[in-house]
């Protein structure tokens, strides 16, 4: 069987992107790969508080500036740490006095928006042990990631491998067998 090729992305520049970039360089001191990485995570946790902020607005039904009759109203911010794939950030997430909102781009309780959970059981199928699997996502993402939450992931697959080692068998399986010698 062929190994599938993973598409790869090819930057087309321009002219805004060129001056999204320059905006960037103005913006944030950039000087090595790293620099980058800051920034995007900068950028990342600026968006997804943005977002909250829109969420909260067509949740209460008006925006932040304006007043409103209805009960329910802003309530302040809760902070929250994220592992994303930059590393860590924290958002301050906007919250109301009913606690009636929920966020979509980031759920209450969620922690991890890196989709690691897929990595974890990819490496854990390949025979890594969960102390392996930990030291490499630290290595890799820079956020720790504990022998017991990577058993909680791993501990997920465990009734999909059940259903699939007592899936019902089919009566005939037809099998063609294909001899050669050659001298």
């Amino acid at each position: 069987m062929a190994k599938q090729r993973k598409d790869v992305h090819k930057v087309q520049m321009t002219e805004g992107k060129r001056a999204i970039i320059q905006q960037l360089f103005q913006e944030y001191d950039i000087e090595s790969a790293k620099d980058i990485q800051d920034a995007l995570k900068d950028l990342c946790g600026g968006t997804i508080k943005e977002m909250m902020e829109s969420e909260m607005d067509e949740h209460l039904g008006y925006s932040k500036s304006e007043r409103s009759d209805s009960d329910n109203a802003r309530n302040g911010y809760k902070s929250k740490t994220l592992n994303s794939s930059y590393g860590k950030l924290q958002i301050d997430v906007p919250q109301d006095r009913q606690s009636s909102f929920a966020p979509k781009v980031v759920k209450k309780r969620q922690k991890d928006i890196s989709e690691i959970d897929n990595k974890i059981i990819s490496m854990y199928a390949k025979g890594m042990t969960t102390r392996q699997i930990s030291e490499t996502i630290n290595d890799i993402y820079g956020f720790e990631a504990s022998e017991g939450f990577i058993s909680d992931v791993t501990d997920k697959m465990l009734p999909i491998i059940d259903e699939w080692q007592h899936r019902p068998l089919a009566s005939i399986y037809p099998v063609v067998f294909i001899d050669a010698i050659h001298f």
